[in-house]
């Protein structure tokens, strides 16, 4: 029961966090270009940084000084945090909230396929006819060749190459370094990128609806960051993992009540199909993981029988 309690849990930390992250996407998109993004970052990116840094003391993050290969890495992981801010942002502007969203659901499918090709794990073949169906549904979401792909597609495509660097930096970095070390350091990265990029850009004043949009999506990124962290705690990661998908249904959502967009049907038939494959693979890496760990237990038992 308590097992079941746990995932019950986690699944709605889950989906509150990609709504929380979804809901802040939509206001930056209805901010639209009344403020120059950058403006929109750098207020955001301190709102942020100063409460990110907050949970960080409170959890006792900094006590754990990360050693030269971790800085090194979390200044990668920082400069793919600012490419995916600034090219997901950009292309979210200028296309459907839900064909952007839809795009980034191709990240467990981009983090499998990066692992297999820099780091040598192996991936079998039912993964790698995942990997193929959902770049086939990421095909039927940009439609190259057609009116609806342009720049702003190409852009969204960056974003996803970018998060997928983004992550597979994060999987090498050492297991004792904090998480809110880590997470603090790409949101000042981020806030830093969009102030020098700002100087060159004019700052434009804030209404009352551009005021409550910018709150909104700061407030909303902060509970996104707070939701990942506690969702990590609780329940089973394999089970918990594939509600994130639910940030494309709220996306769907949103993008139809605020801005009457209907997908495209093919849109829609290549979102179905990278969420599927992409389900199948952390179904697929839950699965690994649990063989390679009964293994550990039996090659135990045999050692101990032995000795």
């Amino acid at each position: 029961m308590n097992r079941l309690s746990d995932n019950g849990r986690g699944m709605l930390l889950m989906i509150g966090n990609m709504a929380a992250f979804t809901f802040s996407d939509a206001c930056v998109k209805a901010i639209g270009t009344a403020l120059p993004l950058s403006q929109v970052l750098v207020l955001r990116g301190i709102v942020a940084s100063l409460f990110i840094g907050w949970l960080a003391m409170r959890l006792g993050a900094f006590r754990h000084r990360p050693a030269p290969r971790d800085a090194g890495l979390m200044l990668l992981r920082g400069i793919a945090e600012c490419g995916s801010a600034y090219f997901f942002l950009t292309a979210l502007r200028n296309m459907p909230l839900a064909n952007a969203t839809a795009l980034l659901q191709m990240l467990p499918l981009t983090v499998t396929l990066g692992s297999a090709v820099f780091f040598g794990e192996p991936v079998g073949w039912r993964r790698w006819l995942a990997i193929a169906g959902g770049f086939c549904g990421m095909l039927l979401i940009v439609r190259p060749g057609t009116e609806g792909f342009n720049a702003h597609s190409v852009y969204a495509l960056l974003a996803v190459g970018a998060v997928t660097l983004r992550d597979l930096t994060t999987r090498r970095l050492s297991p004792a370094l904090p998480s809110m070390q880590v997470t603090l350091s790409s949101s000042v990265f981020v806030m830093l990128f969009a102030t020098v990029w700002s100087l060159g850009e004019d700052w434009q004043a804030l209404d009352a609806r551009l005021g409550a949009l910018m709150l909104g999506t700061s407030l909303l990124i902060v509970i996104g960051y707070t939701l990942s962290v506690m969702v990590m705690r609780v329940g089973d990661v394999g089970f918990v993992a594939p509600f994130r998908y639910t940030g494309l249904l709220w996306a769907l959502l949103l993008g139809l009540v605020l801005w009457g967009e209907l997908p495209h049907p093919m849109t829609l038939l290549g979102a179905a199909v990278i969420v599927a494959m992409g389900s199948f693979t952390l179904w697929r890496e839950r699965q690994l993981a649990r063989a390679e760990a009964r293994a550990q237990v039996a090659a135990a038992g045999a050692n101990t029988r032995r000795i």
